[in-house]
């Protein structure tokens, strides 16, 4: 089991790491370029999150306490992130690449706002990851 922990957390880490990280860099830029790493993004987001689920079935049993419930609360903010990011940003982008679409400045607006709620949610996902460990 402890192999499987290790494993787990190092791909919870990694994967989050390139999430938040591509998802402030892409709130910061506008938007811009978000095409190239909505695939990358939606893989990273579903890595941690599924790992994620794996180490709370290992490491959280019975009454959820303090430490749980921020948990809880980084773990609810990750989903509604890659809710956010997959409905808004990815059907905006689809609609962007079509040839015929005159909207682009819209939904290019929609693009850079979903990363910017995404990148608000997943820091206070960090934030309650960080705060649970002491808590």
């Amino acid at each position: 089991m402890r192999i499987t922990l290790i494993v787990a957390l190092v791909l919870h880490v990694l994967s989050g790491v390139f999430w938040a990280g591509t998802t402030f860099a892409l709130a910061r830029m506008r938007g811009n370029q978000a095409d190239l790493f909505f695939r990358p993004q939606m893989g990273a987001a579903a890595i941690a999150v599924v790992t994620g689920g794996v180490l709370w079935f290992f490491l959280h049993h019975g009454p959820l306490g303090t430490q749980g419930h921020l948990l809880a609360i980084g773990a609810l903010c990750a989903f509604l992130a890659a809710g956010i990011q997959g409905m808004v940003s990815g059907s905006a982008l689809r609609k962007l690449s079509t040839p015929e679409e005159s909207e682009g400045s819209r939904l290019r607006h929609r693009v850079a706002r979903s990363q910017r709620i995404a990148a608000a949610l997943l820091a206070v996902t960090v934030t309650c990851m960080a705060a649970a460990r002491y808590a």
